[in-house]
């Protein structure tokens, strides 16, 4: 595009970010280049202590840059249920609902044998952990309504099954291929009231 090869590059890391296209890419690639110079390095900053920092919390796997997260601290919490979550963005979906005041466990993926992800890449045995370790009553499974999600909840469930746990989805006020992240506040309420056992 003729803009030099050190604007080239930042273009195309923005442009390596998910959801970022070529346009917006360069559009932030602008912005930051009119930053004065402390804001970029509070930008790099951030970046490097984000990476640096940020760990999973043991014992909901969320991320936190504390051993347990804000949430797993939260002693008003109910630790009797958990809601089993694919990545730490469907935690801030549920929380927007400001209802759903039990525990969560964040897998960080699902089963996925096409891109080689399988259930040992996942925190599926911290979850079983958990379990086994505390008073849990139920589980709620609310990966995303897609192939993979509905493979990894089934997954999971037939795990717990034998433990005597109550394991129940989400009902699908969720259309199908949809993603949480996505879903309003009410869908994910409505979708928490209606959940089926699997």
């Amino acid at each position: 595009m003729g803009f030099g090869v050190s604007i080239e590059k930042l273009i195309d890391k923005f442009a390596s970010l998910p959801g970022i296209g070529r346009k917006s890419a360069q559009r932030l690639a602008f912005h930051v280049i009119n930053l004065s110079e402390d804001e970029v390095a509070d930008f790099a900053k951030a970046l490097t202590d984000a990476k640096e920092k940020i760990k999973y919390c043991k014992i909901c796997q969320n991320l936190t840059d504390d051993e347990v997260c804000m949430l797993c601290k939260n002693t008003s919490r109910d630790r009797e249920i958990i809601c089993v979550v694919e990545s730490p963005k469907d935690i801030a979906a549920f929380e927007k609902t400001r209802e759903f005041k039990a525990s969560y466990h964040v897998l960080h993926g699902t089963i996925s044998p096409l891109d080689g992800i399988g259930p040992e890449q996942l925190k599926i045995k911290e979850l079983l952990a958990r379990v086994n370790d505390g008073n849990v009553k139920e589980v709620i499974m609310a990966t995303n309504p897609s192939p993979e999600g509905e493979v990894t909840a089934m997954y999971i469930s037939r795990l717990l099954k034998p433990l005597n746990i109550n394991v129940t989805r989400l009902a699908y006020g969720i259309p199908i291929g949809a993603e949480l992240e996505c879903a309003d506040e009410v869908t994910l309420l409505r979708a928490l009231e209606g959940r089926n056992p699997i």
